[in-house]
């Protein structure tokens, strides 16, 4: 089973005190979920691979530069914003899920890891006010409708390496759909950088604003 170290091997730069955060992640899920299902039973065996390893994907594919500002749609109990947040804690985390429950894990989680710089809230997409440099998300729905709720939601500034825009964790083939969008857009297989099986089919999507 893949545990906490699996992020100290992929990403060597953390201090002491971001991996004592990520390895407090596991038990802190594992608390939450036992009361709050927000995590499927047989996922949290998985938890540091297809969670964390996963939304730390995004971080393979850019470092953000401090002063940014993301909104993670469809958060669920936390991915990919949680993470991130300890990965870049310069950066400011917008996390945002239609489902109240998951949105009071994400609460509690970030007061319990001192993530200041994760704000959430339970709402849709659509409604979140304010601009941001980049929205991330998990496959939350096909990338057509997900780019009609946040298209409007960004800041012109740019200044990190990629151009403001999307970064969204998909897998499988993405042909179809990214054709339904009718959008340039680049892809990062995460094979690219993971070993594990669970990866092989695993894209990080990047749509300019």
């Amino acid at each position: 089973m893949i545990t906490w170290h699996c992020i100290e091997e992929q990403f060597s730069f953390l201090t002491p005190h971001q991996l004592e955060q990520f390895q407090q992640l596991g038990d802190l899920y594992a608390h939450w979920n036992s009361q709050i299902n927000v995590i499927s039973r047989k996922d949290m065996d998985s938890f540091y691979e297809r969670h964390v390893l996963h939304s730390l994907g995004i971080a393979k594919v850019m470092q953000f530069q401090p002063q940014t500002r993301v909104l993670d749609v469809g958060t669920g109990g936390g991915f990919p914003g949680v993470p991130l947040a300890i990965m870049f804690p310069d950066t400011q985390f917008h996390l945002v899920d239609s489902i109240g429950k998951k949105i009071k894990v994400v609460e509690a989680v970030a007061n319990e890891l001192g993530l200041t710089n994760v704000t959430a809230t339970h709402g849709r997409a659509e409604k979140v006010q304010g601009k941001y440099h980049f929205v991330v998300s998990r496959a939350v729905t096909r990338i057509k409708p997900f780019w009609n709720w946040i298209s409007k939601k960004f800041d012109p500034e740019s200044f990190n390496e990629l151009p403001n825009g999307v970064l969204y964790l998909k897998g499988g083939d993405l042909t179809e759909e990214m054709e339904e969008l009718g959008k340039p857009y680049s892809d990062f297989p995460l094979s690219d950088f993971y070993p594990e099986e669970f990866f092989e089919t695993k894209k990080v999507i990047h749509l300019s604003a």
